[in-house]
């Protein structure tokens, strides 16, 4: 009876063994590059990238040069940028642009940085509390916006120019409402010349943004609530000249008025 149960035992071992052996086994010790790019495409089309990016290393690994390494380097940025990885999808696409500077698909991978900026990925905060996209820190929508200046600067004719040129002016605008939700912070505890500086910032950073008459408010009615009634009249008066129709324009003379008007009902928020 022990004997028998000796041999079961070996017998499990065995088979545990060769299965762990079958595993062990690399599918793609035989491939050739062309095989190795074919079924990273394959993988990217089905969705599956973290099985593409291990294609596309190996390939890299074995196959350092000719045409599929430097095609896979591309391939790799789009990998890491589906899968969520933006630091590792970054870091490819400047591996591209350092190693391959006249390659010609180098404006894709600048275009790719900026993608990869422009949609970095949502915090575990973001996931549960909404947010607007000028609620985000300014740092990668200023990564992003220098991506895509890049390239429409050195590839104007880049079949990936003019979604560029749009998504900086939509980084433009979101950075600059940015400034004034911070604004609008400083309003709400009371550091008025903070305010008024980052309205002033607006004014002379981003100008033709829907974001100017906002700031052109926040800097009347820091100024105002601070006794520097010259600049609060200046303010009013280069909002009423530019933005004749504006609904603030009508509270202005009465800061605690317009304060109890503008009662902000997001509760959620931080600030």
């Amino acid at each position: 009876m022990r004997l028998s149960s000796f041999f079961v035992a070996i017998l499990i071992l065995s088979l545990s063994g060769c299965a762990w052996f079958q595993d062990a086994i690399d599918e793609t010790s035989d491939w050739s590059a062309n095989q190795l790019y074919s079924e990273a495409k394959e993988k990217l089309a089905e969705k599956n990238y973290e099985k593409a990016i291990e294609y596309l290393e190996i390939l890299q690994a074995r196959y350092p040069f000719g045409r599929y390494a430097q095609q896979a380097e591309l391939e790799i940025a789009y990998a890491y940028y589906k899968f969520e990885e933006p630091d590792l999808a970054i870091a490819a696409a400047d591996r591209f642009i350092k190693i391959y500077p006249r390659h010609p698909n180098v404006d894709y991978a600048w275009y790719l940085k900026g993608l990869t900026n422009y949609n970095p990925g949502k915090s575990i905060v973001e996931k549960y509390l909404p947010q607007e996209p000028s609620e985000r820190d300014t740092f990668t929508m200023r990564a992003a916006y220098d991506d895509f200046e890049q390239l429409v600067r050195l590839y104007p004719n880049s079949s990936y120019a003019i979604d560029a040129a749009q998504r900086m002016i939509h980084l433009r605008n979101n950075m600059a409402e940015f400034e004034i939700h911070v604004a609008d912070y400083y309003m709400r505890r009371e550091p008025y010349v903070a305010a008024a500086n980052r309205g002033e910032y607006v004014i002379e950073n981003y100008q033709r943004t829907p974001a100017v008459p906002d700031a052109l408010v926040v800097m009347a009615r820091a100024y105002r609530i601070m006794g520097v009634d010259d600049l609060a009249d200046d303010a009013i008066r280069v909002l009423r000249l530019n933005y004749p129709d504006n609904p603030d324009l009508a509270l202005l003379d009465d800061p605690r008025g317009y304060d109890k008007a503008q009662k902000d009902s997001r509760w959620w928020k931080f600030w």
